[in-house]
């Protein structure tokens, strides 16, 4: 019988053994599995957690990040009233810190004329929120 090895490092050996000592090592390996399995299954290893995240937030960071969220919420809720190509002005200005001037240059319109488009956002903006 063949025993596949695989070391650490990705090398990988095959070694000939008797057929009784092969199939000891086999069940020693499904025991092996079978008590991790065992042991993990109703654990959670806080090797695996984030220490940083939201798991472990501190209890001021907890109602901080509350209230940003339920801003964000009323802000996308609001942000559905606008048209598409208001959406994509305040995607270009907002989320991508692109100046003015250059989405007026790209789209062949004065500065003053994206600074309206974007006092009426804000218009609408405002009775939504």
């Amino acid at each position: 019988m063949k025993i596949r090895y695989e070391f650490v490092n990705g090398e990988v050996s095959e070694i000939e053994v008797d057929d009784s000592l092969g199939e000891l090592l086999v069940d020693f390996d499904r025991q092996q599995y079978n008590n991790d399995h065992k042991e993990t299954r109703r654990h959670v290893s806080l090797d695996g957690m984030d220490y940083e995240g939201e798991l472990f937030a501190s209890a001021e960071d907890t109602e901080g990040e509350l209230l940003r969220r339920e801003d964000m919420a009323r802000l996308l809720e609001a942000m559905e009233a606008l048209s598409p190509s208001q959406r994509e002005l305040v995607l270009k200005v907002y989320f991508n810190g692109r100046s003015l001037v250059s989405i007026a240059a790209e789209e062949g319109v004065s500065h003053v004329a994206i600074v309206r488009r974007l006092n009426r956002i804000y218009g609408k903006l405002r009775k939504k929120l």
